[in-house]
């Protein structure tokens, strides 16, 4: 699959069940009044980066305000419950995730919501996680490695959402590390664990490193993916890096969704002009700088792709019972 590019065609037996739209309405007057994007974390990470460069353009396009609104808590439940009771009308989406479409509903009790009470739209980015530490942390993994394994229990790493979570865990336990796993709420919450030395190296996603390393604050030692990195062409993947050729990858995705029972005209009206907007290469490039890899899909596509990730990480689950959503 190609993260800059559609995600391909989606075999129809993976289409997940979400609720289908009501009505074949006229989007032509859509929209109407101003559009809210709702981020369910806090400013700063990659579904706000992302959030933020497709509403400017989408206002760009309709002359029509869309904002982004920031409403963390609850592991993104917050945001996707006020989204999932909003008025069926396009006029407010949500900026979810595998934490919110996939985790959420896998491991949480009593959420506030269901799958089914959203209409996928497009994929908007697949992100890969780096390993970073502070400037004057380890040079490498491997001396990371080291330096964990001759001070047991004392060294501290940070993650994120409940999939970096996992990805952070499948390393040290590979790596037979003995570390203290700090959960964090957001990518922002993550680099001022770091910054302020409450976590010694941490797992977190391109778009919020970047700035960190860019400006010297923090050092990349590895990307957790088997794919090129334009930003860092020298970056080695974590398992090379750490000696683990079985260790694999941990990423994860954003999408752009609507309430169910969203008109598909308008679903459909939505998708094309996000598609629009990444058919733009100077847009490409800037997200690419930002360390974000930009894809579209069909909203076909985006629900197969979600039953798809269910399915997977279900088994991951299954095999690892101790997993929480909290």
């Amino acid at each position: 699959m190609n993260w800059r590019t559609s995600i391909g065609a989606a075999p129809l037996l993976l289409v997940l069940a979400l609720s289908p739209a009501v009505a074949q309405n006229d989007a032509r007057d859509f929209p109407t009044r101003p559009i809210r994007i709702v981020v369910p974390f806090p400013a700063g990470g990659p579904a706000d980066i992302i959030s933020r460069v497709v509403a400017q353009r989408l206002s760009e396009r309709w002359a029509q305000a869309v904002v982004v609104e920031n409403r963390p808590g609850a592991n993104t439940a917050i945001g996707a419950q006020a989204v999932a009771r909003a008025a069926p009308d396009g006029h407010t989406l949500l900026a979810g995730m595998d934490t919110t479409l996939v985790m959420n509903p896998l491991l949480a009790a009593n959420l506030p919501y269901d799958v089914k009470d959203f209409a996928p739209i497009t994929l908007l980015t697949r992100n890969m996680s780096l390993m970073v530490v502070r400037s004057d942390g380890p040079a490498s993994v491997r001396e990371l490695i080291a330096q964990a394994k001759a001070n047991p229990g004392k060294l501290n790493m940070g993650a994120g959402t409940i999939t970096s979570r996992l990805g952070a865990l499948a390393f040290l336990k590979a790596a037979g590390l003995d570390v203290m796993l700090i959960p964090y709420k957001g990518s922002a919450e993550i680099v001022h664990g770091l910054l302020s030395g409450s976590v010694d190296f941490a797992l977190d996603s391109t778009a919020s490193s970047f700035p960190q390393i860019q400006s010297g604050n923090f050092r990349a030692l590895a990307k957790y993916a088997n794919r090129s990195l334009p930003a860092l062409p020298d970056l080695p993947n974590l398992a090379d890096a750490a000696g683990l050729p079985d260790l694999g990858e941990s990423t994860t995705w954003i999408g752009l969704l609507a309430p169910a029972g969203t008109p598909d005209a308008i679903v459909q009206k939505i998708q094309r002009e996000v598609a629009a907007i990444y058919a733009d290469a100077a847009i490409m490039a800037k997200l690419e700088n930002a360390g974000l890899f930009a894809v579209s899909s069909t909203p076909e596509e985006f629900r197969a792709f979600i039953r798809q990730e269910i399915e997977r990480w279900a088994k991951v689950i299954r095999d690892n019972p101790g997993i929480r959503a909290d």
